[in-house]
């Protein structure tokens, strides 16, 4: 996966490298063709439970579109900030602080 490709790019062109036709990707996660569209695009978030269904269905690593999914859902939240940087960084240890805390 590249990782200037958003997570729509990554899951269009892997469903057409399966000749999967949208219709059937998004019957086989229980929505409808329209949000699946608008995923494809970037118009709409996909959940991370689709995420999961969509790594299954199109045969692609979990823990890698999920990494990508996850870190492109930070990214935007994080693109305007001027601390971005140093965000990232306190949520790291954040992260392994309560990691390291969680069955306390």
């Amino acid at each position: 996966m590249d990782i200037n490709q958003t997570i729509g790019e990554i899951l269009r062109e892997n469903r057409e490298k399966k000749g999967l036709l949208l219709r059937q990707v998004a019957a086989m996660l229980d929505i409808d063709t329209a949000i699946l569209s608008k995923v494809e695009r970037g118009e709409r978030k996909a959940t991370k439970e689709q995420i999961l269904k969509i790594a299954n269905i199109l045969d692609l690593n979990e823990e890698e579109l999920l990494i990508h999914y996850l870190s492109e859902k930070i990214a935007y939240e994080l693109v305007d900030e001027d601390v971005a940087s140093q965000t990232l960084r306190v949520a790291e240890e954040r992260v392994k602080y309560l990691k390291s805390h969680k069955n306390e």
